[in-house]
């Protein structure tokens, strides 16, 4: 379906400006390092905004596929529950897109939305539980997308694209995994301390891989992995399964 592979493409838009917005934090820039960030990035570009009709329309596509593989009632449970996450993850991509380009509002950041999601969570009775069961939900889903770029489970939904293909998946199931498992433990330390300030997106999670020892090598070395993540996505545009 030409629409769907559209919004393979346009996912991968996506990945590549977050990548080199992270590459540059990474080396002494600033910059929003997530999806809001690399949506402001199309839109201040000449025909930025014909871009964003056209990564709106993909996406959408996108979306619609997705929910049909969750309601199909084919393949296992589990990848039925991961269409259904793709699903919503890309509905809320065009939620905020069809949001600037109708009403002028911009994207809300990732670390905005996770501080909000996290303090209206903690005001509910069991609040720190739910944050923290969501914590290990984002280290689980990390180490999930880890597994499948090590054994590169990714391609059994492609139908070709070869050794080069795989070492791009690989690359950026990986970073992404990374990523993941960051916000996972910025989130775990919302819950423990009552504070949803602490939480993050994927831009804190980023920033905060240069926190850590290895410093702002690390976070270039995922950075570059969500730059090879985002030409496997030109790849799936090609050979993913639709």
């Amino acid at each position: 379906m030409i629409l769907t592979r559209l919004g393979y493409a346009a996912r991968g838009v996506l990945y590549l400006l977050i990548g080199i917005v992270a590459l540059q934090i990474a080396f002494g820039s600033g910059g929003e390092a997530d999806k809001s960030g690399a949506i402001r990035i199309v839109a201040e570009q000449p025909f930025g905004v014909v871009v964003l009709w056209i990564m709106t329309v993909g996406l959408a596509a996108l979306t619609v596929w997705q929910a049909r593989e969750t309601l199909s009632g084919r393949g296992r449970t589990r990848d039925r529950i991961e269409s259904a996450l793709r699903a919503l993850f890309y509905a809320l991509l065009v939620v905020s897109l069809l949001g600037l380009l109708l009403r002028g509002k911009p994207a809300a950041s990732t670390d905005s939305q996770s501080q909000d999601a996290t303090k209206a969570l903690l005001d509910l009775p069991g609040g720190q539980v739910l944050v923290g069961i969501a914590a290990l939900g984002l280290v689980a889903l990390g180490a999930h997308w880890i597994h499948e770029g090590w054994t590169k489970k990714f391609m059994k939904d492609m139908t070709g694209g070869g050794e080069t293909v795989r070492r791009l998946g690989q690359a950026g199931y990986i970073a992404r995994g990374v990523i993941a498992i960051a916000a996972g433990v910025l989130v775990g330390q919302a819950a423990i301390t009552y504070d949803a300030g602490k939480a993050v997106g994927i831009d804190g999670a980023l920033k905060s891989l240069a926190d850590t020892p290895a410093g702002p090598w690390l976070l270039a070395a995922v950075a570059m992995g969500l730059v090879l993540f985002a030409m496997y996505c030109v790849a799936e545009a090609r050979w993913h399964r639709a």
